[in-house]
């Protein structure tokens, strides 16, 4: 074969293969990715018969994740990561120092030296947000609360290991490997280095991005061309990333996430979104068959009880640590399994520094196959673990006395203080969500001296409404219990401004049982989700952006006061 067709072959190949076992494996009922897993293997070097390049395969697979990170970004603001930040945050950390100190004692039951095992678990530490992207948003809870939580807490993973990935390379003599750096720069001048190049992206994507991107977007959509729009988006998703990485020394895939974290803040950012949706569904394929293509199916043989105790740390010490963190904070047991289910498995970021570990000597190659082990096991069963949650939940209420008092506990935030004024009580407005269209609603009511209760799943935006003396309540609201206690039964309307669709229907189904005749308004994202809830016989229903609110506030004002 012409040694210049080595991407034609690759592409193939990959996309051929992974079609078939895919097909394969959605018939068999287990996630098409175990297939697109399985295609690797086939063409990988550890396999007889074909061997794919390895090489433009992986930087394919790059492309694949720049892509699914731009589609997080567009999915997730800088303000949905702040409202998270007090779980996120302490959350990540937490378990992450869990799941390295996990990773360095089974290194050292190998006998394998400090830095080796340092770096094991910290690729065993970092969960895969492609993953995760493409498990939330199959089952449409991507933007929910949950969902919201788990993205965040990956997030700040991804940063954390991003900061890991730059230092490795100074810190390899104190760890026993083998340096890339010249001289001898002292380590505080590295961290602030690294520090410095990180912050400096941040502010030039928040200071120009924010206002440079969204400008060519709306220039660009003036044309009315379609393939203009579809290559700005793209161009924007993989120039930014490979700019970040060039002159900031950051990610690539870092660097896609802020993409389309500053394009959401475009008005054209659901369109982005569908636009680049396709290309970001076809490279993901070829980023699973890359790591498929890494994969070397003797450990399996050789390590079997390596690769189980591997697996273990994975699904069960990182998941319940995230659990049990999670409900420390006091979030709901199902927001806890949500994101235990999330973080059972590795991905992207574990090949990357596991492969930098092997390159300056500090881990290794048996570790490398561990990990690549670990991760195909944990991928492979990530989504079935998504499919037990609510199954699990209820047997745990069930059977265990304190998982039930946990869950009927009652939180000071769960519902109204005694000391609620009658007006919110009686005729009030009940609105469900805080997000950017419920604070304009919230605003509009307050300027028209219009009473209101809000309902939001998000524990720190009830506790900021609580202290600036507007009546919330915390829960999800497709619960009967959390609209009982927002009084639903005494209100005059009720204003649904979260855009999930599965949850806008449970609500609405939940409402007329409690108070059949209360008028409903609801916000959604799109004309085919508007039609969606037609059969709810729902009194009006806004579909599009933010920019929506305008009218939204002025026709519940108006249907209020009549």
């Amino acid at each position: 074969m012409d040694h210049d067709l080595t991407l034609i072959t690759t592409l193939v190949s990959g996309f051929g293969l992974a079609l078939i076992f895919g097909f394969i494996a959605e018939r068999c009922k287990i996630p098409a990715l175990v297939g697109y897993l399985f295609a690797g293997i086939l063409i990988g070097p550890a396999t007889p018969g074909f061997v794919a390049d390895i090489g433009i395969a992986y930087q394919l697979s790059e492309i694949g994740v720049m892509l699914l990170m731009f589609g997080v970004g567009l999915h997730f603001s800088i303000n949905d990561l702040m409202s998270v930040k007090k779980i996120a945050l302490p959350g990540a950390l937490i378990q992450m120092t869990i799941a390295t100190a996990l990773g360095m004692l089974l290194a050292r039951w190998w006998e394998w030296s400090f830095g080796a095992g340092l770096i094991f678990g910290l690729a065993l530490s970092c969960a895969s947000t492609v993953v995760l992207l493409k498990a939330l948003e199959s089952r449409n809870i991507l933007e929910s609360m949950n969902g919201k939580i788990a993205v965040g807490w990956l997030v700040v993973e991804d940063l954390i290991t991003v900061l890991v990935l730059v230092l490795m390379p100074a810190l390899a003599n104190i760890l026993g490997g083998v340096s890339a750096e010249s001289g001898s720069t002292p380590i505080w001048q590295m961290i602030f280095y690294t520090l410095l190049h990180v912050t400096g992206f941040i502010v030039f994507m928040l200071v120009l991005g924010r206002r440079l991107l969204p400008w060519i977007l709306w220039h660009v959509a003036k044309t009315g061309s379609r393939e203009l729009f579809t290559l700005s988006v793209i161009s924007a998703a993989i120039g930014i990333a490979y700019g970040a990485a060039a002159l900031f020394s950051v990610s690539f895939a870092l660097g896609a996430f802020f993409a389309g974290m500053v394009m959401r803040e475009s008005e054209f950012s659901h369109r982005a979104a569908e636009e680049s949706l396709p290309l970001r569904d076809a490279f993901a394929v070829l980023f699973f068959v890359s790591v498929g293509m890494l994969f070397e199916p003797a450990i399996l043989v050789e390590k079997p009880l390596s690769v189980l105790a591997v697996v273990a740390v994975i699904v069960f010490g990182k998941s319940i640590a995230a659990l049990v963190i999670t409900l420390a904070f006091r979030y709901p047991l199902n927001t806890a399994l949500t994101v235990a289910a999330s973080l059972a498995q590795i991905g992207e970021f574990s090949f990357i520094l596991a492969g930098l570990g092997v390159t300056l000597g500090l881990l290794p190659v048996e570790g490398m196959s561990l990990i690549l082990a670990g991760a195909l096991i944990s991928i492979a069963i990530n989504s079935l673990l998504f499919t037990i949650i609510n199954p699990l939940k209820k047997w745990i209420i069930t059977t265990s006395k304190i998982a039930h008092q946990y869950e009927l506990r009652i939180d000071q935030f769960s519902e109204l203080p005694i000391n609620t004024e009658r007006k919110y009580l009686e005729g009030q407005v009940v609105l469900i969500g805080y997000g950017k269209v419920g604070k304009r609603i919230a605003m509009t009511l307050s300027d028209n001296n219009i009473p209101y209760v809000v309902a939001d799943e998000n524990r720190e935006i009830v506790e900021g409404l609580r202290s600036k003396g507007i009546p919330a309540v915390f829960g999800n609201a497709t619960e009967p219990a959390v609209l009982i206690q927002a009084h639903i039964t005494n209100a005059s309307m009720l204003v649904i401004a979260t855009p999930d669709t599965l949850d806008v229907r449970k609500i609405v189904e939940t409402a007329k049982i409690l108070q059949p005749k209360i008028q409903i308004v609801v916000r959604v994202n799109s004309e085919s989700e508007s039609q969606l809830l037609k059969s709810e016989h729902i009194g009006k229903i806004f579909y599009g952006k933010e920019e929506l609110a305008n009218s939204m506030c002025k026709f519940i004002v108006e249907k209020y006061i009549k």
